[in-house]
């Protein structure tokens, strides 16, 4: 006989470790099946993702920073050459 209600949820707390090591080993095999070995996602592989998103946010930061230097030199340009009047 259950205890659980039919619409209460189950956590992870209420299932033992046994289980709930079990279901991720199940789940764990059939994304190997499914994906493939080669194409598994690592921890690895997470990092480096992270370090060229990193990498690629501070080269958009470097052109912005000299597009606006670029645009402060030239409107600084375009006053000096103003005639004074």
């Amino acid at each position: 006989m259950s205890t659980v209600e039919p619409n209460q949820t189950i956590g992870l707390t209420t299932i033992s470790r046994a289980v709930a090591s079990l279901a991720v080993g199940v789940v764990h095999t059939v994304e190997r099946a499914v994906v493939g070995e080669a194409r598994m996602r690592t921890a690895r592989g997470n990092a480096w993702e992270a370090v060229c998103a990193d990498r690629a946010r501070a080269d958009q930061r470097a052109e912005l920073g000299r597009l606006a230097a670029e645009l402060t030199a030239a409107r600084a340009a375009a006053r000096d050459r103003q005639p004074v009047s």
